[in-house]
């Protein structure tokens, strides 16, 4: 379902700064995988490539046979939109939007009635705790409920391929494996395939596959 094949990034001026080098993976639908790796290595980097939030140095980003690398900043948005659920380590939401209304934002861009993204908003705001939310407006949330509402609009639209840029950062113990399990339901209820990224043990162990992302690229961790 993902290919991607000899990434390297690299940031600065004259003097760059290389990120990632000659990064390889492959994955299927339905996987679930984590990825792990020391603070600074890329991971991070790494997702924004695969979403096409950024352009590599060199290496493509293959989903589902298009390939993203080769298409225009336009061509690019509207797969992403339809296609990918990214959940984001700084939450990006919209502070003029209702908890709700940020869940069904992806919905409403890609053309769904308002009602029905409103229904699929609160169905995934129960999902993740925060059903009585849902008319509550950002600033009036914690660092946690934030992050749990970023999750419920990532999965919202059914994406093809979910990344989570350290998911469960902001959550307790309980409310992380909770979210978790909600990630893994959602990506085999879609037939879609998954990314983890994590410093966290217990969240990468609940992935089928765990990878270290380290100067060499993705490698397998611990036999997984």
């Amino acid at each position: 379902m993902l290919t991607i094949r000899n990434l390297s990034k690299s940031y600065g001026g004259a003097r760059k700064r290389p990120v990632l080098r000659g990064v390889d993976l492959e994955l299927a639908r339905g996987e679930y995988i984590a990825i792990m790796g020391e603070s600074g290595i890329g991971k991070s980097t790494l997702l924004n490539l695969i979403a096409g939030l950024d352009t590599p140095d060199s290496g493509s980003v293959t989903l589902d046979g298009v390939e993203l690398t080769a298409l225009d900043d336009d061509a690019c948005t509207v797969l992403r939109r339809r296609h990918i659920g990214f959940v984001f380590q700084a939450f990006h939401l919209l502070p003029h939007l209702t908890v709700e209304q940020n869940v069904a934002l992806p919905l409403r861009l890609n053309g769904e009635a308002e009602s029905a993204a409103c229904v699929r908003a609160v169905e995934m705001l129960a999902g993740v705790g925060l059903a009585d939310y849902a008319d509550s407006y950002p600033r009036e949330l914690s660092g946690g409920q934030m992050q749990r509402v970023a999750i419920a609009r990532a999965l919202a639209h059914r994406p093809k391929l979910v990344l989570a840029d350290e998911p469960t950062g902001n959550l307790d113990p309980e409310t992380a494996a909770q979210t978790l399990e909600l990630l893994r339901q959602q990506i085999a209820a879609n037939a879609g395939a998954g990314i983890l990224v994590t410093h966290s043990a217990a969240a990468a162990a609940t992935a089928q596959r765990v990878l270290a992302l380290t100067s060499a690229g993705l490698q397998p961790r611990d036999g997984r």
